[in-house]
């Protein structure tokens, strides 16, 4: 289930999110405006009844090809929160590191999953992260700050306040640190000293998804994909614009239907940069030019994945889809995990992963689609976008606890 929300109203709709998970966003849409922290699940139940909802599919059963070994675990502070946060775990060099919601950082080595170190930072609620290269470890706040912490011993080096919540990890190439705020801002931060450097700015509609891609560093410039539709590459020494290409154009009468964001992460693919927008397409843009090199009508709010020649997404009623590259034919469709608020697609091997409201971890086979294996991770659900690396996923449940899995 993804959560639309007012600009203004961002809190009503984060409280009343966590009894709503199961429901399809374009039934509850017209609601949302008016509904504040009562609970959306009753006041759904009783306006439509029962019957209206259609409920997340059940799992199938089926024979597995293959056991998922956990490696390790380690608990991260109260996880997701109370809020929809994503919060993603990052990779660099031999470590991993994980924040949770209460403000609590971790660092953790890939190999045996030993902490290295815990730091908790005092009266802060992190809602976007986490952001790893360079020597830094970066998160965003609620309170709309950036945090920039040292890896190797997790020491806070500096904060720097944005003009609004930031709920995507911030990423760095070790000169500048690039965020995207709630309020439709593109930011550019030094990475030493966390001073901004520029800002680039769009319009956000009245109605849109919480949530936002985490910008892509390439080369000279950053690209990033917006609640308004829209991709746009700018300079990543003075943030002016280098080009600006539509996903998605608003449709309908009512604001609900015109929500179009493109909140999955952008998929970097050598010279081609792939974006997904919710009622909108799928599209891939030359990275220097913006010139649309591909496209396909698609309603998705994950980001994408590739491999085996194909591009994978998952669509906002949970279906995992394979398409050929850059073109428009289906190499297959797995609809068995319908309306269970997949999180996006990631590979490994010759497998994709994807994980569940409920916490479940599924593989599925490049190849066809069907299931391979299945382990329940967190009780509570996963949210955040798997990590993968070599033969090992890293999946980061709701309730804050960080696991290695491994394929033999």
């Amino acid at each position: 289930m993804t959560v639309v929300h007012s600009p203004a109203k961002s809190r009503s709709f984060q409280d009343s999110l966590a009894a709503a998970s199961a429901l399809r966003p374009l039934a509850l849409g017209a609601l949302l405006l008016s509904l504040s922290a009562c609970s959306l699940f009753d006041s759904v139940g009783g306006l439509f009844g029962d019957d209206d909802v259609e409920p997340p599919a059940e799992l199938v059963d089926f024979t597995p090809e293959l056991r998922l070994n956990r490696l390790w675990s380690v608990s991260v502070g109260d996880g997701q929160g109370d809020f929809y946060n994503t919060l993603s775990p990052a990779i660099d060099r031999d470590f991993i590191f994980a924040a949770s919601a209460d403000g609590t950082l971790v660092c953790i080595e890939r190999a045996t999953g030993d902490v290295v170190w815990r730091e908790r930072l005092d009266d802060v609620e992190i809602s976007g992260g986490v952001g790893a290269s360079a020597g830094l470890v970066l998160v965003g706040t609620r309170e709309a700050e950036v945090i920039a912490l040292d890896q190797i011993s997790g020491r806070e080096l500096w904060r720097s306040t944005v003009s609004s919540e930031v709920v995507s990890a911030p990423q760095t190439n070790g000169i500048i640190v690039v965020l995207q705020t709630v309020d439709g801002k593109l930011v550019g931060l030094d990475a030493v000293t966390g001073t901004q450097n520029w800002i680039y700015e769009t319009t956000i509609p009245a109605l849109t998804l919480r949530g936002s891609s985490r910008p892509v560093i390439a080369g000279n410039s950053v690209i990033a994909g917006f609640a308004n539709g829209m991709v746009a590459s700018v300079n990543a020494a003075n943030g002016f614009l280098q080009w600006e290409e539509r996903v998605a154009i608003p449709q309908g009468r009512y604001d609900i239907e015109r929500v179009i964001d493109v909140d999955g992460d952008l998929l970097l693919a050598g010279n081609i940069v792939y974006a997904s927008s919710y009622q909108g397409n799928l599209m891939g843009f030359d990275v220097q030019t913006g010139r649309i090199v591909w496209g396909i009508e698609a309603s998705s709010y994950r980001g994408l994945a590739q491999g085996f020649g194909n591009l994978y997404y998952t669509n906002d009623d949970s279906h995992v889809i394979a398409l050929r590259n850059n073109t428009d034919d289906v190499v297959w469709e797995n609809n068995s995990l319908r309306l269970r608020s997949v999180t996006a697609p990631s590979t490994l091997g010759n497998y994709v992963a994807v994980a569940d409201f409920e916490g479940w971890l599924h593989l599925l086979s490049q190849v066809d689609g069907h299931f391979v294996s299945r382990v329940n991770v967190d009780g509570n659900g996963v949210r955040a976008p798997l990590v993968t690396d070599n033969d090992t996923i890293y999946v980061f449940g709701n309730s804050g606890r960080l696991a290695a899995y491994s394929i033999p």
